[in-house]
């Protein structure tokens, strides 16, 4: 059945202003820079990524910012308690700092290599740093009686954490800020043994990547055998092949310094959250072969 063309979303024009203002690129590249040089990879930046939690933190605390912050303008639209309002909004005030570390460590890990994700990620942070005094501004005029001008505050503060949080979405879900950049085809490594390469090819310690099935996958020869891995580091997608060092039983990637395991995959330092995806490999008849772990 034939049908009508999808038009293009109403906001397409807006995207399209926002990822092509050249004139962001100074201030934010001089931010990102100093949050890369400050935030070094360690125990905090592992933290604010979401490494012991599996995914990225950020989007976890922006619900409580946006819950509680929405939920005092309902209540004052609604009639409802001005002192449970105030609390709301001290609340969100409170969980803003932590929610702004964690994206601002998302952010800066992309933006050095996406011009869109730059600039966009500068103008989420003006909108939301914008909602931050609106609501603090409002939570000050409450407590010294206003209480009218407190809800007209919060409610500005409401309409511009809204447009960022359709800028935090556009990051996030249309150019994958903080998504596991091997979750789409980790399964695209075949279920049969599959040639990769020749033996021969594959030196001791000295990793190569190939493309088996549709996969990029990292091979290396190691004292205790062959290891296979998805080559695209899951933090942010730098081939760990081309970027990665290898000591021991680990392999470092030098975009951004995430460890992995090279035998199981798993996550031995951030700011990676989600593990690498492993596969079985061996030697058959002078070639190496690569499959779909069982």
């Amino acid at each position: 059945m034939s049908g009508t063309p999808t038009a293009p979303p109403q906001t397409k024009s807006l995207i399209d202003a926002v990822e092509g203002a050249e004139v962001l690129d100074g201030p934010a590249k001089a931010v990102g820079k100093k949050l890369r040089e400050v935030f070094g990879p360690g125990v905090v930046r592992d933290a604010l990524s979401g490494t012991w939690l599996g995914h990225a933190l950020h989007p976890l605390l922006t619900d409580v910012v946006i819950g509680t912050w929405t939920s005092a303008v309902l209540l004052d639209l609604t009639g409802g308690d001005d002192d449970s309002a105030e609390r709301l909004i001290g609340i969100g005030l409170a969980a803003a700092v932590p929610t702004a570390a964690s994206g601002a460590m998302d952010w800066s890990d992309s933006e050095a290599v996406d011009d869109r994700v730059r600039r966009t990620g500068a103008l989420h942070a003006t909108s939301n740093v914008t909602a931050l005094g609106l609501y603090a501004a409002s939570l000050a005029a409450r407590k010294s009686g206003n209480t009218g001008r407190g809800k007209a505050l919060a409610l500005a503060g409401a309409a511009v954490l809204g447009a960022g949080g359709f800028l935090g979405g556009h990051l996030s879900f249309a150019r994958g800020v903080g998504v596991n950049q091997t979750a789409f085809d980790e399964q695209g490594v075949p279920e049969d043994w599959t040639d990769a390469m020749a033996a021969d090819e594959l030196t001791s310690g000295e990793p190569k990547s190939v493309v088996v099935g549709e996969t990029p996958v990292m091979l290396v020869r190691h004292d205790d055998g062959l290891h296979a891995l998805h080559d695209r580091c899951s933090h942010r997608g730098c081939s760990l092949t081309d970027m990665g060092e290898i000591e021991g039983e680990i392999v470092t990637c030098n975009c951004h310094g995430s460890q992995f395991d090279l035998r199981d995959g798993s996550v031995q330092r951030g700011p990676a959250a989600t593990f690498q995806p492993v596969y079985e490999a061996r030697e058959s008849d002078g070639r190496i072969q690569v499959r779909l772990a069982t």
